[in-house]
């Protein structure tokens, strides 16, 4: 018995898409295309033909859907705005990552409030955020959208983008704020109540601090490599810190201290020990 061939002629031809499939794919592939390279400010480095020839869909379907290559490029900005979640700072594998190796040799550390706040420092000078943040293609697509959003003029595109932007600020702001708020607890330390502000305000001004950083970072570089060998918070360590990390141990310290409510017994002790310990470094 032979095998079927399959379909021959006009069987084989590929299904016609239909206008709202041409319209997913070639948005999909162009958000796809922004997210490998990083997008510029004008999205010139975005070729149209290219994102028709990636999509696989038919050139006569495009023009259809988009007379003028503004109007792809203007609902291609609204879908990258919705779509903008760059790695969170201060995300959680980050921080335990850090934490696993700070609690294999300065466990004992925990039994003092000196002790405590070196640990907490530690954190911040090893911090590995700003490194992960200046080489990310996501970052660099999320500020130029932030920057296109600015030289827009008034009108429908500029407000949904607006919307969609603060849409996605938000959701970004609330996972940095809960991963601080996390350890911050799990070292005793609170907001300080004068300041009558929440996480959220913490990690909008460390988020601040940290694009700052990268985009001045390509003109001026030293001011996000520079170290120096001191010891900045009093700790009695000297040790190599990163400027940029002394920036951001200073902002912390504005905004937390530790939390008199917490009683440091032994069943704490034992508690935060063994979180510790938990951790993969």
């Amino acid at each position: 018995m032979t095998a079927d061939p399959g379909p021959t002629g006009l069987g084989r031809r590929r299904r016609r898409l239909t206008d709202q499939e041409t319209e997913r794919r070639m948005l999909d592939t162009a958000v796809a295309m922004a997210g490998a390279s990083g997008l510029t400010v004008s999205l010139e480095h975005i070729s149209l033909e290219e994102v028709i020839k990636e999509a696989g869909v038919a050139r006569s379907a495009v023009y259809r859907r988009w007379p003028y290559k503004d109007l792809f490029f203007g609902d291609l900005l609204r879908e990258l705005a919705r779509g903008v979640a760059p790695a969170s700072i201060g995300a959680r594998e980050t921080t335990d990552a850090l934490l696993a190796g700070i609690a294999a040799d300065r466990l004992d550390l925990l039994d003092t409030p000196r002790g405590r706040r070196t640990i907490l420092l530690e954190l911040f000078r090893g911090e590995q955020d700003f490194a992960a943040v200046h080489r990310s293609a996501e970052w660099r697509t999320y500020l130029a959208v932030h920057a296109t959003f600015l030289g827009l003029p008034d009108g429908e595109l500029r407000d949904e983008v607006r919307a969609a932007l603060t849409e996605a600020e938000r959701g970004f702001t609330t996972r940095i704020a809960a991963g601080w708020q996390d350890w911050a607890a799990l070292f005793g330390y609170r907001l300080r109540p004068a300041l009558g502000t929440g996480f959220d305000t913490l990690a909008g001004v460390v988020s601040a601090h940290f694009r700052g950083m990268v985009l001045m970072s390509p003109t001026n570089p030293d001011i996000a490599e520079a170290h120096v060998d001191a010891d900045p918070f009093g700790t009695g360590e000297t040790a190599r810190w990163p400027v940029r990390a002394v920036a951001l141990a200073g902002i912390a310290l504005t905004f937390l201290e530790p939390d008199p409510g917490v009683v440091w017994d032994e069943a704490r002790f034992a508690d935060v020990r063994r979180r510790l310990s938990t951790l993969t470094p």
